[in-house]
């Protein structure tokens, strides 16, 4: 860190302070010069590196066992630094359905105006994912649970598929964090994360994460550009690709605030995350018993297709994500205006119950068909359990399918 710049250490801090500032200053142009050029430590701009933030990339990457991470402003930042760190035009990835929208839309959107092919499988039929990577594979992305499709793929099956055919797995593990599933244990080359959600805890602030680790041999790889820069950065060639040109000129950084806002949710993740799990569980089991309820989209069920692989690969949790089938449009949009403690919110992962009807949200902008293929039907509702008392979340869900009998 250059000389005009305080040091955390020297002051004694216990958390990590907020460096709000948008550049540092150095005490001659020879020791700016070897910032720049990477034979000196330091920070010069907020959008390249910050303290605070560099605090949150070296706890996400304890957190995942890697050997380095980049913090980006959003979740879906991270996803496009990434991919667009790796994709030329003319390569395709595989992706899982059933995945979260935004990144649907932007795999098919960006990704096809630059040439570059998303193939959609089912995630967690491993056979399906390995017979759709050709030649022109460069990635297989999947999520730990599929938002909302609510599958479990066989991580470690795809970790030796993506090792046999020398590309890199993707992991997006914000529904499961590293509390329930180390993706890098099972052989995903690069884990991301949308940190606004459990990381965070709390809505307070937008984020997100890609965190190398380490299992993938950039320089054998097929990306000629991290290849070249391995031969001096070695294990590190990859993140240093994305510091250095993808998220520099994309310019997705994370505020030093949100970067301060994430650890603090991390100091807390382990504690709600044992409780989220606890009322998802909980809240599951009730409702399925329920003949007010067509069908309940939970991996922590043992009536679920994916239970035996979340229990295997989740330590006996299955995350704080469910959906709920009510059988008709209108049963479900009653239902969503009858809640009363739960929220009617575009996000998950927070303290509070959170709903959404992702048919007329997320993925509004699909056909009907679409929507059903990437297994998003009209009567769904998609659920983040909260924090607050189990009864208390129970008795407002009971009241609203009652409410939404009347339809």
């Amino acid at each position: 860190m250059g000389a005009s710049v305080s040091s955390a250490e020297a002051l004694g801090e216990i958390e990590a302070p907020i460096f709000q500032t948008a550049a540092f200053g150095y005490a001659s142009a020879e020791e700016m010069a070897d910032v720049f050029a990477g034979r000196a430590p330091g920070h010069v701009y907020t959008r390249l590196s910050n303290p605070t933030t560099l605090a949150l990339e070296r706890r996400l990457t304890a957190a995942e066992d890697g050997i380095g991470a980049l913090a980006t402003a959003s979740g879906m930042a991270a996803i496009a630094a990434t991919t667009l760190g790796l994709l030329r035009p003319g390569d395709e990835i595989v992706a899982a359905k059933g995945i979260f929208g935004g990144a649907v839309s932007f795999f098919r959107n960006v990704l096809g105006r630059l040439n570059i092919r998303a193939v959609f499988v089912d995630g967690a039929d491993t056979a399906l994912v390995e017979a759709s990577v050709t030649v022109r594979t460069r990635a297989i992305f999947v999520e730990t649970i599929g938002n909302p499709g609510m599958d479990v793929p066989d991580l470690p099956a795809l970790g030796r598929l993506a090792r046999a055919r020398n590309i890199p797995l993707i992991v997006d593990s914000t529904l499961t964090t590293p509390e329930l599933v180390r993706p890098g244990e099972h052989g995903a080359a690069l884990v991301v994360h949308s940190t606004s959600k459990f990381i965070n805890g709390h809505g307070t602030a937008i984020g997100g994460a890609v965190i190398d680790t380490g299992r993938f041999d950039w320089s054998r790889g097929p990306f000629e550009d991290v290849a070249a820069i391995a031969r001096r950065a070695g294990a590190h060639a990859f993140l240093a690709h994305l510091r250095l040109v993808i998220a520099r000129d994309l310019g997705g950084c994370p505020a030093p605030q949100s970067s301060f806002l994430m650890l603090q949710g991390l100091d807390t993740l382990s504690l709600r995350l044992k409780v989220h799990c606890e009322n998802a569980l909980a809240l599951a089991r009730a409702l399925t018993d329920d003949p007010r309820v067509a069908a309940v989209g939970y991996p922590g069920l043992a009536s679920s297709p994916h239970f035996e692989r979340a229990q295997r690969l989740f330590g006996g949790r299955a995350g704080a994500v469910l959906t709920l089938r009510l059988g008709s449009l209108a049963r479900a949009f009653a239902f969503i205006n009858a809640l009363r403690s739960a929220r009617r919110v575009a996000n998950l992962g927070e303290t509070h119950t959170l709903v959404i009807h992702p048919a007329s949200t997320i993925f509004r902008e699909y056909q009907p068909e679409d929507r059903l293929s990437l297994g998003v039907s009209d009567d769904l509702v998609r659920v983040s359990v909260g924090l607050e008392p189990f009864p208390v979340i129970l008795a407002d869900f009971q009241q609203a399918l009652a409410s939404a009998e009347k339809e």
